[in-house]
């Protein structure tokens, strides 16, 4: 497993323990304080989870398990993949920051932040399917298939 890859998949979990965390927040705010929590948090809450884990986890196996691209195959590039892992990791953070300040603040200036984070978020996932789709190819598989093996 190379670098990026232990990026990609050692981010993911450490998200994956964030929203375990703010999860474990809602439940003994509601549970035992009986207080409540801003929707927001909710928010927070799923796109650490959902990005922040799931889907970085998704991206890091992919470009480990994927074949590697082909020596014409001029759209994946591992610097591209590397600014798209920053991208995806600060824009994920920054929304997650941002909308538990918006759910105790509902000031502007953090929903705008929310909305920037987001594209962000949105812009990575573009860039890096963009640059593996090659990748998204049979090894084998097709010759397989012509002989009528079913799988």
């Amino acid at each position: 497993m190379f670098s990026t890859v232990r990026y990609f998949i050692k981010t993911a979990i450490g998200f994956l323990i964030l929203g375990l965390l703010t999860g474990a927040f809602m439940m003994i705010s509601k549970n035992i304080f009986h207080q409540g929590y801003p929707y927001s948090m909710i928010t927070a809450h799923t796109h650490l989870i959902l990005i922040g884990f799931v889907m970085m986890m998704i991206m890091g196996v992919a470009i480990w398990f994927f074949p590697r691209p082909e020596k014409e195959d001029k759209k994946y590039n591992p610097t591209l993949i590397l600014i798209v892992y920053g991208m995806i990791t600060i824009s994920t953070f920054i929304r997650f920051v941002s909308e538990i300040i918006n759910g105790y603040l509902q000031d502007e200036i953090s929903a705008v932040i929310i909305t920037l984070a987001s594209l962000g978020q949105l812009l990575s996932f573009m860039l890096f399917f963009y640059s593996i789709w090659g990748r998204i190819r049979p090894i084998g598989s097709h010759i397989r298939e012509a002989k009528g093996e079913k799988f």
